[in-house]
């Protein structure tokens, strides 16, 4: 593993030093302000962003959480779970972590601590694992740390039934302000159907509470047969979900087949359409379905023909990025950039391409102190963007 602190192009930092002569105080007020060199930065619509290298060697990265402003973990999908501190790969990794089924798309997927985790301790996973019969499913887990080493390990939920092949797992976590759990599931890729039914856990958004009880509010728990866990459904393959706190909303990305990915506002109890309506096509180029509405079955609020494959996400809310402030950043696998959807509100207004040829970007997030970082497969790049000011 390597690590490097290098601006793409080798832009520097440089200091400016400013004094203001204070009329009222006989002393002088020093501001210092730390500028950036703009010769190789990128030009996006509305900002000029630096993207500083902070790694270079990730495989098959996944998910990022933060335990701290300066401790960051990012998940491998072989399995493994690397910690940085102060942007930097410490060589080291979390200890006694279960084993993943990490064959086809599943593996180590996401992490997240939990919105207490400085009072409580807990880190939230999402993994594949092995079934009997060669059968696979999606499973949420947490766990504490003790130094390195993950203790107290429970596993709070799996999706049922398990299913043959190794595609469409989902996943990600995210927490809203009551600390309510939400996470994602695919519909396992060979039988979309499973998507429309609520007595399977493929193709949805579960909700439950951090310790994996299901509330009793949630929507179906009192359906004949329901998976209790269930927020809403119609789903293919949700792989981001970011949590608008500000206005109590939650954002999904799925991937859709051949064209159709969406961005979608998730709400309760709502069937978010697959397969019965898409914007997409088979693979072999063959009609999935002929409509692309139908009334009970909500529309995204954006859509995407030719995919991008749509990975994790961020809602934008730092002050460090005042033009993209409430707008929603979407990594891209296949089409290889960070897309930017221009937000008013629930509105998607527009999409920007940023940073084409970054690499497979698996992941976009905001961190504590108000940057945005990506991880990419294929460049394994930790990165992190700079506004040139």
């Amino acid at each position: 593993m390597k690590s490097s602190h290098t601006i793409l192009g080798i832009a520097a930092l440089s200091g400016a030093i400013f004094l203001n002569a204070c009329d009222t105080k006989n002393e002088e007020e020093i501001i210092i302000e730390e500028l950036i060199d703009d010769t190789y930065a990128v030009q996006t619509e509305k900002l000029l962003v630096n993207i500083d290298t902070l790694h270079t060697e990730l495989e098959h990265p996944w998910g990022m959480t933060w335990l701290s402003e300066n401790k960051l973990l990012i998940t491998e999908r072989e399995g493994d779970i690397l910690i940085f501190e102060n942007d930097s790969f410490t060589g080291q990794k979390i200890e006694g972590l279960p084993v993943v089924r990490s064959s086809g798309q599943g593996g180590m997927m996401d992490i997240q601590a939990h919105p207490a985790y400085a009072e409580n301790g807990w880190i939230y996973i999402s993994i594949a694992k092995d079934k009997e019969d060669d059968k696979s499913t999606t499973a949420i887990l947490r766990f504490k740390l003790e130094g390195n080493q993950a203790v107290q390990l429970e596993e709070l939920w799996e999706a049922t039934p398990a299913w043959k092949g190794g595609n469409h797992y989902g996943s990600r976590i995210i927490f809203d302000k009551d600390n309510y759990m939400f996470f994602s599931s695919g519909d396992r890729f060979d039988t979309p159907e499973n998507a429309q039914s609520i007595t399977n856990a493929h193709g949805k958004i579960h909700r439950l509470h951090d310790d994996g009880t299901v509330p009793t509010d949630n929507p179906f728990v009192n359906e004949p047969n329901a998976v209790t866990s269930i927020w809403s459904f119609g789903s293919r393959n949700p792989q981001g979900l970011v949590y608008d706190s500000e206005n109590n909303r939650v954002w999904e990305s799925e991937h859709g087949p051949q064209g159709g990915d969406e961005l979608n506002l998730i709400e309760k109890g709502k069937n978010y359409g697959w397969p019965v309506i898409t914007y997409g096509i088979n693979y072999d180029g063959s009609t999935i379905t002929e409509i692309t509405e139908k009334e009970g079955m909500e529309q995204p609020a954006t859509y995407y023909v030719p995919s991008i494959a749509t990975a994790g996400m961020t809602l934008v809310t730092s002050d460090r990025y005042p033009q993209w402030q409430g707008d929603i950043l979407i990594g891209a696998l296949a089409k290889m950039h960070i897309n930017r959807v221009d937000m008013d509100g629930t509105q998607a207004l527009s999409q920007e391409v940023m940073f084409q040829d970054l690499g497979r970007v698996r992941q976009v997030s905001q961190s504590p102190d108000g940057y945005l970082y990506a991880i990419t497969e294929g460049t394994g790049l930790l990165v992190k963007l700079i506004p040139v000011k």
